[in-house]
């Protein structure tokens, strides 16, 4: 009960604090918009490509490429903008588990959040070719907090080791590919409108993997905050 009631508290000063200065939010937003529009531009030069085989495959890998990197500045901060005064008085009156939940909570919940609007404005600039738009949204959220949990724990890695950024991409990469790889053959299986049901098992093994990861960074989060 007390490690509930402390991510609580924890996940509501999150949510102020990103309500009050709404960095994160509005400069991930920018991004995704931007590069939206640029890729949007790009396909007008080429108007033949939008009738071509190709593009629905183009269309989905894009949309997971914009994803992923607007992930990476949106989590990247989730430990490595905190300082030390900050993480010791943290340390005083709060467990390392409740810490890392109320990030990983608060980062799926911001994730889920762009990815949808990000979804929206693509769909506005591109031409949907989606044949099941339901299970291609579930998609997008299973993807949202697949990023949201792995990214959260390789920040919390990251942030121990000087706050370097590059140590975090390389961490990530192992972890990240399989689930990218998930992600996009569910989201194609919606593009083509195939049987649900046929793709359970790819997410039963994505529902797995971020079990593992949660697990993992509760095992091993308190470690890293004795330090």
């Amino acid at each position: 009960m007390q490690l509930i009631n402390q991510t609580w508290d924890l996940l509501k000063k999150e949510i102020v604090l990103e309500w009050r200065s709404k960095y994160a939010f509005n400069g991930v937003l920018l991004y995704v918009v931007s590069t939206v529009f640029i890729c949007y531009i790009s396909f007008n030069l080429n108007p033949g490509f939008a009738g071509s085989k190709s593009y629905p495959i183009v269309w989905n890998v894009l949309f997971w490429i914009i994803i992923l990197f607007a992930a990476v500045n949106a989590i990247a901060k989730s430990f490595m903008q905190e300082g030390k005064g900050r993480l010791l008085y943290y340390y005083s009156i709060a467990s390392p588990q409740a810490i890392i939940l109320s990030k990983t909570i608060y980062n799926i919940m911001l994730m889920s959040l762009l990815s949808v609007l990000a979804l929206l404005v693509y769909a506005v600039f591109f031409v949907n070719t989606v044949a099941d738009s339901w299970y291609y949204f579930l998609t997008v959220l299973l993807g949202s907090i697949s990023f949201s949990t792995v990214f959260t724990m390789i920040s919390a890695i990251a942030s121990k080791a000087g706050n370097n950024g590059t140590l975090m991409a390389i961490l990530s990469f192992p972890v990240i590919i399989p689930v990218i790889l998930l992600l996009i053959r569910l989201s194609k299986n919606a593009m083509d409108g195939i049987q649900r049901s046929l793709s359970y098992g790819n997410i039963g093994v994505l529902l797995a993997i971020n079990v593992i990861v949660i697990a993992t960074a509760l095992l091993l989060f308190p470690f890293l905050w004795r330090d």
